[in-house]
């Protein structure tokens, strides 16, 4: 089988790693692996095994028919079957398959508001589907979604996986009070809802001012960056909540935290909940996506609703104040996620299901 990623950019974000992750699983099981990055490069690059063939296609514009003929060539030379894009970067593979019909798509969703899309994407979206031969989802609601609003019939759900690198460097020193600090691994974006983690901060600050939360992810340097900024400052947030933007060295930042949070409103299956019970780290979280199949709340970790921001509140100062529970729903989420998002099970479900087509 020889298949290719296509991923709009190599910046660290959830669709990001998953393409870094199946261009590196699949570069030991299959004859070839490749991984196109269309628009721009970033620091995930060098997360990429030297078995997985690279390409960066320079991208300038949303028709691009020079990037889309230097694709067409490299899959010709290389002898390419099936193109994996992920997220939007599907409509340059749709490009690439009009100009040479014999590759296959197979279109990857990380997408966890997919189903809330607008009616023009959505149109241009099922319109391609009609070229789609696959499409992998990151939770049961999308593939429902997929199933009744798109022109594909095989449609299958594989949760994400991850590594950590261990090998990364220890460039990022957490600021705050050794002991007690709370991680959000997340982009700066409105799916992520910060605005609730900033709630919980500042009831935080009255009970246990010495507790600090830390943001990392990409930031955007957009209205929704702005506002979370402002709202930091107006909250008198600034020694509780630091923001520090997208990082390479994961397994360090984590390393450093003492327990984990998510405050999503719409999720797939977020790479950052599969890092933090790899690395044996409590959690706190949304009750969305695929969180509630992984965390079972008081067992594993503690998940509440969205914008519920006093329980969230509550659970939190549970690990705070108990330190024996932190370690034990640590190991425990721990060994859920070696159970049922390891690389092997998945890559092996994903293998036997392109062979199908």
């Amino acid at each position: 089988m020889r298949t290719v990623q296509i991923i709009d950019s190599l910046e660290i974000g959830g669709a990001e790693k998953m393409a870094i992750n199946y261009a590196n699983a699949l570069s030991v099981t299959n004859e070839f692996s490749g991984l196109v990055a269309t628009r721009a490069e970033g620091k995930l690059k060098n997360q990429l095994s030297d078995s997985v063939s690279y390409l960066f296609l320079k991208k300038k514009a949303t028709i691009d028919f020079g990037a889309v003929f230097r694709l067409r060539k490299y899959c010709k030379e290389n002898k390419v079957e099936f193109l994996q894009p992920h997220s939007s970067s599907y409509f340059t593979a749709l490009l690439v398959k009009f100009v040479y019909p014999k590759v296959k798509i197979i279109w990857h969703d990380h997408n966890g508001l997919s189903e809330f899309i607008s009616s023009e994407k959505s149109f241009a979206l099922k319109i391609a589907s009609f070229f789609f031969k696959g499409i992998i989802v990151v939770n049961y609601k999308l593939k429902a979604w997929a199933e009744k609003e798109l022109n594909c019939q095989n449609v299958i759900y594989l949760p994400n996986f991850t590594t950590i690198d261990n090998a990364a460097s220890t460039e990022t020193v957490l600021k705050g009070e050794s002991g007690k600090k709370i991680l959000c691994l997340a982009n700066l974006r409105d799916q992520k809802n910060h605005f609730l983690l900033l709630e919980v901060a500042e009831k935080l600050k009255q009970s246990h001012p010495d507790w600090s939360f830390h943001l990392v992810g990409k930031d955007f340097e957009d209205d929704y960056s702005a506002n979370v900024r402002a709202a930091i400052v107006n909250k008198n947030l600034e020694e509780n909540v630091f923001i520090y933007g997208s990082k390479n060295d994961i397994k360090n930042i984590i390393n450093q935290s003492d327990i984990a949070i998510l405050t999503s409103k719409s999720e797939g299956l977020p790479i950052a909940l599969i890092e933090y019970g790899l690395s044996k780290k409590p959690v706190v979280s949304t009750k969305v996506g695929e969180i509630p199949l992984i965390i079972k709340d008081g067992i594993n970790g503690f998940i509440v609703d969205v914008n519920e921001a006093d329980l969230f509140y509550q659970k939190l100062v549970r690990f705070i104040d108990e330190n024996d529970l932190r370690i034990q729903m640590g190991n425990s989420l721990h060994q859920t996620i070696l159970e049922n998002n390891s690389e092997e099970g998945v890559i092996a479900k994903y293998l036997n299901w392109v062979l199908s087509l």
